[in-house]
């Protein structure tokens, strides 16, 4: 299959060269990475093992990648407002769309912009990072699961889930991405704005009974949100506990945005925070834990 990775940081880089490794025709769009990968390839340093490839085929612009079969999509969310500067020279007849960002509202704006047929949805379960001008760095997890933005093909979805799977990931469908997304969120929405606003890790958020206890109250605030949403089954407030417990083994990780904030960089507020906060009050979910942590991002960016 030939794949265009567009928003190649620590999640596309990971992502596209598991993909590389197990022989699909993987086409790299990049910008800061875009002469250390041309000269020297792409290392990658992983709990799994680490390996490299020494030749990439690296771009710095999508005219010279031209129509593929998947784009897939790991922007920032902040810059979606690219979306079709980035990706409309790598759609033909036949190319499918996956986006692997954070938030919602994804799925919704790039079908307005190449219809929906063409949107697969997905949520990585990803703690990776960059290091150095071609090296990311995987630190735990990986998991994805898929989904249609619009139910057409099913089989597609579960096609698309068993190549990720043969490169190397855990990799599965679903027929309800919504709760995907609300799931996702449950971790993305305390970890990420707390970690940002006090500059802490994970472990250290953990570690003390008073930010283990907000973090578990916004985790509810969410799962409440999430519930109100006409999801296929609800998500049992037992999930908070499994996203502590399962964050309990990432050691002192750095979610994306308190990097972010740490660099300088824009905050992803509006896919994380903003939008799930329409959704949660459109059905009349308070979330005023959610709020707060929004507005004092906002704040400091």
């Amino acid at each position: 299959m030939r794949i265009a990775i567009v928003g190649a940081g620590a999640l596309g880089l990971y992502y596209g060269a598991l993909l590389q490794r197990s022989g699909q025709d993987v086409h790299f769009l990049l910008r800061r990475d875009f002469e250390a990968v041309s000269r020297k390839g792409l290392k990658v340093f992983s709990i799994n093992g680490d390996f490299e490839l020494p030749y990439v085929q690296a771009y710095r612009t999508p005219q010279e990648i031209g129509p593929v079969d998947l784009v897939l999509v790991g922007l920032k969310t902040f810059a979606n407002d690219r979306y079709a500067e980035l990706i409309t020279p790598l759609v033909g007849a036949g190319t499918q769309i996956l986006t692997l960002q954070n938030g919602l509202g994804n799925e919704e704006a790039l079908a307005e912009l190449f219809g929906a047929e063409r949107i697969i949805g997905g949520v990585a379960f990803l703690c990776s990072n960059r290091g150095e001008p071609g090296e990311v760095h995987h630190l735990a997890a990986g998991r994805i699961i898929l989904g249609e933005h619009q139910r057409i093909d099913p089989l597609r979805v579960e096609h698309l889930a068993a190549m990720i799977a043969r490169a190397g990931v855990e990799c599965r469908a679903t027929d309800d991405l919504r709760r995907a997304r609300w799931e996702k969120l449950v971790w993305n929405i305390p970890f990420n704005g707390l970690c940002a606003l006090l500059q802490q890790p994970v472990d250290r958020l953990l570690a003390s009974p008073a930010t283990r206890r907000l973090v578990r109250e916004i985790m509810l605030e969410v799962i409440r949100a999430a519930n109100l949403q006409d999801l296929s089954r609800a998500i049992p407030e037992g999930y908070a506990d499994s996203m502590l417990e399962f964050t309990d083994n990432m050691g002192g990780y750095k979610p994306s945005m308190q990097i972010d904030r740490e660099e300088g960089r824009q905050l992803e507020i509006a896919a994380i925070f903003r939008i799930p906060l329409e959704f949660g009050s459109s059905r009349g979910g308070a979330l005023p834990r959610v709020e707060m942590l929004a507005t004092l991002l906002e704040q400091v960016q």
